[in-house]
């Protein structure tokens, strides 16, 4: 007997099967024709896939686009600046409010875990309590991994280094950083090298902002490669946005890649935020900022597709939707081979899991119970439709449910009804 099967559905692998469901866990896969259970989803014909991942976001600041104006200009700093007035005048209780609305957002679009930045640069620390209180009151059914963050620099703002540690103190998850904001670039190297050693002697994973920048000189990735190898923190570090590589010259990069798969850091480019912010300061040709996807990806690193932000003081638009992320990143990083796509997807599914270190993610027995159900035949298929997300299954409950995007045609001769599925022959 089980809680829940989800029936005839297609994984992403191509397979047909049912998924027995008990509990919060998956303690069947295959052929059950005759099981019994409390519900039943027919999934025939639809692609089933493990939930999806974000591993950048800004839920301290979700949703405040606007407050207390407008970033003119559209580039990082005014963004930054922004932030620096609002969270002089938001209250804990707004931030609470605000990220939890986007957790709505993304339940509903079946994103079920999120690794979120959190500024340490205040000394009240109001958002840091306020993230902490969204993650307990979300822990049924998303998982929030908490990154403490000094927006200002952990050196150029006076009080960040102590408001770092007071952050991990509470509670926070992992160990960031955002060295090219630092006042020089020996600055920035001195704060990779020490947040990575509070990192390895607490034992926690490490993600830095690192390099967003169109100067191809910002090399801290390679600071923070060295570290992971010399602290042994190989598979728990990530360097996010580093779009600096965009502009590197070729040479440097053909030795600073295999560096980074040496050292086993991941990379996180945000390619919604990246080509907004990113070459503003160019006339033609215009650089979008989006860092060396595929050659990094040939290197064996391991590259995961970010969010970055929704509704903010950096970007204005945003629906929670990973493969809004997926799509954009496609095409901005020329991935178009049918194997290239159906990476993409890869990228906001299994490869963000790997980064975030999930214990039991995926689709096999034993494996936590959180999937969604989508109208879509095929991982390239759902990029391309930025599909329906027909059911949502978190820890054995579903959580969320769309109806199919069909529309209705009023036009003679023609079908009264039209799906834009159309699988490949």
């Amino acid at each position: 007997m089980f809680d829940l099967i989800v029936k005839g559905g297609t994984l992403p692998d191509g397979t047909v099967a049912d998924i027995g469901i008990a509990g919060d866990r998956i303690t069947a896969i295959g052929r059950l024709e005759g099981a019994e259970a409390g519900q039943v989803i027919d999934a025939s014909g639809d692609l089933v896939s493990p939930p999806f991942v974000d591993p950048h976001f800004h839920l301290d600041a979700t949703l405040s686009y606007g407050l207390p104006r407008i970033n003119a200009s559209g580039t990082l700093l005014e963004g930054i600046g922004l932030w620096g007035e609002l969270k002089q005048i938001v209250t804990e209780e707004e931030m609470v409010n605000r990220a939890l609305e986007y957790c709505d957002w993304a339940a509903s679009m079946g994103l079920l875990a999120i690794r979120s930045h959190v500024d340490t640069c205040d000394d009240s620390l109001k958002g840091v309590a306020a993230m902490l209180d969204v993650r307990d009151k979300v822990k049924g059914y998303i998982d929030l991994q908490l990154v403490a963050f000094p927006q200002d620099g952990f050196y150029r703002d006076p009080t960040a280094r102590a408001n770092t540690l007071r952050a991990l103190d509470m509670g926070v998850d992992v160990v960031g950083g955002i060295p090219h904001f630092e006042r020089t670039m020996a600055d920035g190297a001195a704060s990779v090298r020490e947040l990575c050693e509070i990192a390895a002697k607490r034992g926690l994973m490490v993600d830095m902002h690192c390099d967003e920048s169109d100067d191809p000189l910002s090399r801290h990735i390679e600071t923070l490669a060295y570290e992971a190898q010399r602290l042994g923190l190989q598979g728990r570090v990530a360097g996010s946005h580093l779009t600096s590589m965009h502009s590197m010259d070729n040479y440097y990069v053909s030795k600073l890649l295999p560096l980074m798969a040496e050292a086993g850091v991941a990379a996180i480019p945000n390619p919604l935020i990246n080509i907004m912010l990113q070459g503003r300061h160019d006339t033609f040709p215009k650089r979008r900022g989006l860092t060396r996807v595929k050659e990094m990806q040939a290197q064996g690193i391991t590259v995961g597709w970010g969010q970055d932000c929704v509704r903010d003081p950096w970007y204005s638009l945003g629906t929670a939707d990973m493969l809004d992320v997926a799509f954009m990143g496609l095409h901005v990083a020329q991935m178009s081979s049918p194997e290239e796509m159906r990476r993409c997807f890869d990228m906001v599914t299994v490869e963000n899991a790997r980064i975030l270190a999930l214990a039991d993610y995926g689709l096999h027995v034993g494996a936590v119970a959180s999937l969604v159900v989508l109208d879509a035949g095929d991982p390239i298929e759902a990029v391309r439709l930025r599909a329906a997300r027909l059911a949502v299954v978190s820890k054995g409950q579903v959580i969320a449910r769309t109806p199919r995007g069909d529309a209705t045609l009023e036009i003679a001769g023609r079908p009264g009804s039209v799906r834009r599925r159309h699988p490949v022959a």
